[in-house]
Formats: C-alpha cells, sequence, structure tokens
C-alpha cells in the first residue's frame, strides 16, 4: 500500500495536468478572435492610445473599448472610426466569423483590402473610407450576402469595379467616389437599383471610362416604386 500511495499521487498529479492543460487550450481558443485583433493592434500604428485596453492576456476581447461582442463571447462589431490609426488591414480579419460591422473610416490606413474579408459572410457595413487604401476592390466582396452598406470611397483604390458586387441585392448604399477606378460601371451592378434595395449608388471622382471628372454628379438619385412580384 506504501507503493499505491504515490502510484495514485502521481496519477492525480498527472489528471491534474492534463485537465488544467485542457482549460489552458479552451482560454487559448475561445481567444482565437482576441489574437486576431491584438494582431491588428501590433499592425497599427496608434498614437492616440485608443487600443491601450487591447490586453491579450484576457480570456476574450469583449471588455476591449471599441469591440462589441455578442451573448457567446464573440466578436460582432469593431468601431474605430476617425481614431487617427494608421497601417495596414491583416488578412486574419476575415477570420472573425461572427462580424457584422467594421467602421474603420477616416483614419490613416494604407495598403490593400484584404480579399480575406469576403469570409465575413455575416458582414453588414464595411466602412473603410477617407482612407489611404491602394490596390482593387477585391471581388470576394460579393461573396458577403448580407452586405448593406460598402462605403470605400475617398481612398486611392484602382483598378476596375468587380461585377461579383452585383450579387450584393442587400445593398443600400454603395460608395466609391473619389478614387482612382478605371473601366466602366458592370451591369451587374447597375441592375441593383432594379433588383435589389440600393439607394445611392456613387462612382463619381475616378477615372471611368466615357466620363470626366466635375463637381456635378450626373444622376443624384434614383427614386422608383417598390417592383411587383409575381407570386
Amino acid at each position: 500500500s506504501g507503493f499505491l500511495l504515490p502510484a495514485m499521487a502521481a496519477l492525480t498529479g498527472a489528471a491534474l495536468l492534463l485537465a488544467s492543460l485542457l482549460a489552458l487550450a479552451a482560454i487559448t481558443s475561445g481567444n482565437t478572435e482576441g489574437d486576431i485583433l491584438y494582431s491588428q493592434r501590433q499592425a497599427w500604428k496608434d498614437p492616440n492610445n485608443v487600443l491601450q485596453s487591447w490586453d491579450p492576456t484576457l480570456v476574450n476581447p469583449c471588455t476591449w473599448y471599441h469591440v462589441t461582442c455578442n451573448n457567446v463571447n464573440s466578436v460582432i462589431r469593431v468601431d474605430l472610426g476617425n481614431a487617427g490609426i494608421s497601417g495596414t488591414l491583416i488578412p486574419q480579419l476575415g477570420q472573425l466569423k461572427n462580424l457584422q460591422y467594421l467602421e474603420l473610416y477616416a483614419n490613416n490606413m494604407s495598403g490593400p483590402i484584404p480579399t480575406t474579408l469576403g469570409n465575413l459572410t455575416r458582414l453588414v457595413s464595411l466602412d473603410l473610407y477617407d482612407n489611404h487604401l491602394t490596390g482593387v476592390i477585391p471581388s470576394s466582396l460579393g461573396a458577403v450576402g448580407r452586405l448593406r452598406f460598402l462605403r470605400l470611397h475617398g481612398n486611392k483604390l484602382a483598378g476596375v469595379i468587380p461585377a461579383s458586387l452585383g450579387r450584393l441585392t442587400k445593398l443600400v448604399e454603395l460608395e466609391l467616389q473619389e478614387n482612382m477606378l478605371t473601366g466602366t460601371v458592370p451591369l451587374e451592378v447597375l441592375s441593383l437599383v432594379l433588383v435589389g434595395d440600393l439607394t445611392e449608388l456613387n462612382v463619381a471622382k475616378n477615372n471611368l471610362a466615357g466620363t470626366i471628372k466635375s463637381s456635378k454628379p450626373r444622376v443624384a438619385t434614383v427614386i422608383q416604386d417598390t417592383l411587383k412580384t409575381t407570386l
């Protein structure tokens, strides 16, 4: 029996170690979104210290300022408009699977819009306007079927307007003005005025074919009655 006690103690110790490791694994997986946001914080310059509360040692990011979570502690909003932040957007943002609002407007963001944002299938509002973003508008954004507000104006985006945006039938506002976009507005996007919920489409002050930059918009608003639906 003298031998059994140390053996049992060793087993108990092993069980406790296993339990603590499992608990740590649970915390780590629960904090994946916190890890992503903290990585994003490290990629940014934050002269006003608005991200001071983004502490990676906490169990989840739900107590951080400018972050909102749902009832299961998953991030649904990031609100950092007009925060004086500069730097790039990291591709891992596309892993915040429950994100509904990404509000990063009126900062000094640079670099491209990550194509991975097309994985944010619950996103309702993507506001990246009034920054210094470059590159193209990712065609992957056409996969974000719940998107209602896509506001990318006031950047340095080039290339064409992706036809895939025509799949965004819930879109209410599409603001792409004041960039360096070329080509024409795809018919698939124009058709959203007829078949979708689109009330504002602004592509002024770009380099689109057949247009000249002017202070007067050619079409300000399209107003029509609700379309008939056939049963």
